[in-house]
């Protein structure tokens, strides 16, 4: 069985519920819930896992936090428990949500293959092996790493190219627009992800497919 056939649109609704109330009682209690034991015992495995808010009722949805974990280190529950509260408070990019927001606020939930180093012999290689809509990117070079998400090249009518990806990837992890043609110093990994998202703040749970 397949990472992705093992997430039902059940399951979906499930993570998507969990990651919503323990937001919000973070946000009202100033604490993370307790794991309901239906979540613990059915999500264990690893994985590693973003959560996304997003505005609703907005042309696109815009971002409004987004926290997670690359590798897949923790079980899929814990993972969840953590950077869901992280995504709304933590995001350096924006102040923390307010409860009140999340009345306005759609969740997407990704959970990632493991990664996987992409070999090429010269740098244009890149460009046959990375399929825009299929594949995260993770730019690392020395200390330095970044990483994009499946659906950032293709949303928010951004139509990026790979050649585009590669570069918005390293500015990512804070490097020049061209380090990816750096081959023996810079490492690109690839990986996929199973995506489910609210279609309205506490919603119906959908598959999420990339267009």
């Amino acid at each position: 069985m397949s990472d992705e056939d093992k997430f039902s649109i059940e399951d979906g609704t499930l993570l998507i519920k969990f990651a919503r109330d323990n937001i919000e009682n973070f946000l009202k209690n100033d604490r993370r819930m307790i794991v309901p034991d239906e979540i613990r015992e059915k999500f264990g495995d690893k994985y590693g896992v973003f959560v996304t808010l997003n505005k609703f009722g907005y042309p696109d949805n815009p971002l409004r936090g987004c926290i997670g974990y690359i590798e897949p280190k923790f079980a899929l529950y814990d993972v969840i428990h953590r950077v869901s509260v992280s995504s709304a408070t933590e995001d350096p990019r924006f102040p923390s949500v307010s409860i009140e927001e999340m009345d306005n606020i759609v969740i997407e939930l990704s959970i990632l293959t493991p990664p996987e180093l992409i070999e090429v012999d010269v740098p244009k290689d890149y460009l046959d092996k990375i399929v825009i809509g299929r594949d995260g990117l993770i730019v690392e070079k020395g200390m330095r790493r970044g990483l994009l998400l499946p659906q950032v090249p293709v949303e928010h009518d951004r139509n990026w190219d790979v050649e585009t990806y590669l570069k918005h990837t390293c500015n990512k992890a804070w490097l020049g627009d061209n380090d990816w043609k750096d081959i023996k110093t810079t490492k690109i990994y690839s990986f996929q992800a199973i995506l489910m998202e609210e279609k309205s703040p506490r919603g119906e749970v959908v598959r999420k497919y990339i267009k």
